[in-house]
């Protein structure tokens, strides 16, 4: 009601109104422009992709794509390519991406790149992939700028220019995308094309960790491990090693167990080092100095971990239901008579072997 007497007054009141009647428009749609901002046709076809009709989609978007809308003909080309109401057929998506990045759509150019530099629908063609990567960043589509960087980095398409890359990797990077902060992090550290600065680049590294980039969770946990580029933070960098184990990641499982096994940044487990050690090895990563930490495991408390580890990431179902084990109060009665895992003389550091109960 407010907006409809708003408008009103202005018929009356505004030159908007008088100019809209010579220019032969509508005096009350000009000025609801002027006010709220132009209208956007609404694309059904879209709105059908959102949803998940998918075949609606197809049927909204076919009349358009026919008469060279390059927005309808980008929407089938990925209904094919996902295989989306449709049967998967790359070639059918590559031909409409094709027509797409022909009517000058970004996002139609820079994935028909990614077919020609794959062979995926179309012959294998790097050089062609490089063009179109080009034209797509010159349109501004940030994903394209980002490949571009890499192949300005290998020099093999694209001119040989470190300095060329890293500005263009910077640029993806500050609209958000991680594998660009990641690679651009890693520039900065090395000073490749760049003036080093470690403190940026573990910024950079971090932002793209935040992103659930787990090479970036990784190499951030490395940085605050060893206090380069950021303050040194056990605690942080075994959180980080931990939720790069947490996905499947075989380097993290392995230094995530090598804290636990240690006690360092994290309380120490033993067990849990273990089942870690267990799944970095199933992805062929064994590691002797992770072995000399985990010496004086228990027998019991290995056999638990690598059954836990043959469930990972569910629990066994001999364990699921098992309540916890309360705790046993020995400062009252007998001591126990095995040593701890973390006397000195128990440890691998020292040399000395395990004794045997």
């Amino acid at each position: 009601m407010m907006r409809r007497l708003l408008l009103v007054a202005l018929l009356v009141l505004s030159p908007l109104a008088v100019q809209a009647q010579e220019a032969g428009e509508s005096p009350a749609e000009a000025i609801s422009d002027e006010i709220f901002g132009p209208r956007v046709p609404t694309d059904y076809a879209f709105g059908a992709f959102q949803r998940g009709y998918f075949l609606t989609a197809l049927e909204l978007a076919l009349p358009r794509a026919e008469q060279g809308d390059a927005a309808a003909q980008t929407l089938i080309a990925e209904l094919y390519a996902k295989g989306l109401g449709v049967a998967q057929n790359d070639q059918r998506a590559a031909g409409w991406y094709q027509l797409a990045a022909n009517a000058g759509d970004p996002l139609a150019t820079f994935e028909l790149a990614l077919y020609y530099q794959d062979g995926i629908g179309v012959p294998k063609n790097r050089a062609r992939a490089a063009d179109l990567f080009r034209k797509a960043a010159d349109a501004g589509y940030l994903p394209a700028k980002y490949n571009l960087a890499l192949l300005h980095v290998e020099g093999v398409y694209a001119s040989p220019s470190l300095a060329t890359a890293a500005a263009l990797m910077k640029e993806a990077a500050d609209a958000e995308l991680a594998e660009a902060q990641y690679d651009y992090g890693s520039m900065l550290i090395e000073g490749a094309g760049i003036a080093p600065d470690p403190v940026e680049g573990a910024r950079y590294i971090g932002l793209a960790a935040e992103q659930n980039l787990i090479a970036a969770q990784i190499d951030y946990a490395t940085l605050l491990y060893l206090g380069q580029g950021v303050d040194q933070n056990v605690e942080e960098a075994a959180r980080w090693y931990g939720i790069a184990a947490e996905a499947g990641n075989a380097v993290a499982q392995n230094r995530y167990a090598k804290l636990l096994a240690a006690g360092e940044g994290v309380a120490l487990n033993l067990e849990d080092a273990a089942m870690w050690r267990a799944l970095s090895r199933r992805q062929g990563l064994s590691d002797p100095s992770l072995d000399r930490l985990l010496v004086s495991i228990p027998a019991e408390d290995l056999a638990r971990a690598e059954e836990r580890a043959r469930f990972w990431p569910s629990t066994p179902p001999q364990m699921a239901n098992v309540p916890d084990t309360p705790e046993v109060d020995l400062s009252a009665g007998e001591a126990s008579s095995l040593p701890a895992p973390t006397d000195a003389e128990q440890s691998p550091a020292t040399g000395a072997a395990p004794q045997d109960p």
